[in-house]
């Protein structure tokens, strides 16, 4: 079943950390076993965020060897970094197996991932010059607050909550996906995507890599490479109706912009809210009901609907 939500704010930043979290407990119910957010902070000149994990959650039981190997692996990372140049300016481990850098970078963004996924047991999250990626094992008030996501400030974001059905629980079934190696686009979606496997091939041989069999990714990674082409996020969102089969509603997102599709059945469900400074989408109204208390009018976007809103 799975649950979807996204919020963007057109007039500056606020304590999104706070409001996505709410919003994402308030749809534990479509999806219990694992959450996550993807939210966009302030940039630095020349900075990016890169978050990634060394381990899945339920390796820790497997003993000192596993913890050793974290250990290795990490340090592998770190002589990653520094053979490339990268400064790190902040270095943050929220859990044994998750780390965030704040790093300062000038070079190909391509060629920094790949060597850190060449490190086994190493996987990278994402990296942003604004985008934060963090998802894990249960529920959205668990994830929050085991990653100290509270008091994240940003324009906008998007997060999901995972009900498993043809995947295993765990961090790299969880979504959202991050479009690699391209910064700043992350995906969240409701729904299956039938000529996945047609379309990830396709951009494979393009050059395009793929880091999961999810559904999901392919989307992110669809959207980058038109926006790459200098396609605009509103007419690739309109192409990925015609081109992409299956039932779907997704919400996408860049450093400065949120977007959102539904197929031409529109079976997957979204609810829209929208004021001057506020536009807030979930799969169900009462996401949006936990961070807009008061009376709201709602509306439900129709087949085929695509929008596009500005940080």
């Amino acid at each position: 079943m799975c649950g979807i939500a996204g919020l963007i704010y057109r007039d500056g930043a606020r304590n999104i950390g706070a409001e996505m979290t709410a919003m994402l407990q308030a749809l534990k119910h479509r999806g219990p076993d694992s959450t996550g957010f993807a939210m966009y902070g302030a940039p630095g000149p020349n900075e990016y965020i890169m978050r990634f994990k060394v381990a899945e959650k339920e390796d820790l039981g497997g003993g000192t060897k596993i913890h050793r190997a974290i250990v290795e692996r990490k340090a592998a990372v770190d002589a990653v970094l520094n053979d490339l140049g990268v400064v790190v300016l902040e270095l943050d481990e929220p859990t044994e197996y998750a780390i965030r850098y704040r790093i300062s970078f000038d070079g190909d963004l391509k060629t920094l991932a790949d060597q850190i996924e060449e490190v086994e047991g190493a996987e990278i999250l994402s990296i942003g010059n604004a985008l934060e990626l963090i998802k894990d094992l249960g529920d959205a008030a668990d994830v929050s607050g085991a990653y100290s996501l509270g008091g994240f400030t940003g324009t906008h974001g998007i997060g999901h909550t995972r009900m498993a059905t043809e995947s295993d629980v765990d961090i790299r079934s969880a979504h959202p996906y991050w479009a690699y190696p391209y910064n700043d686009i992350a995906v969240v979606h409701n729904g299956q995507i039938t000529n996945y496997w047609l379309k990830r091939r396709q951009l494979e041989r393009e050059g395009q890599r793929f880091v999961s069999d999810c559904d999901s990714e392919l989307l992110a990674v669809y959207t980058a490479v038109n926006l790459e082409k200098g396609i605009s996020l509103e007419e690739s969102l309109r192409k990925s109706i015609d081109e992409i089969d299956g039932v779907f509603t997704y919400l996408i997102t860049t450093g400065n912009e949120l977007g959102m599709a539904k197929d031409t059945m529109a079976a997957k469900p979204m609810v829209l809210y929208e004021a001057d400074d506020l536009v807030a989408l979930a799969s169900e109204e009462v996401a949006i009901r936990a961070i807009v208390p008061h009376e709201i009018d709602t509306s439900d976007p129709y087949d085929e609907e695509v929008r596009v809103w500005q940080a």
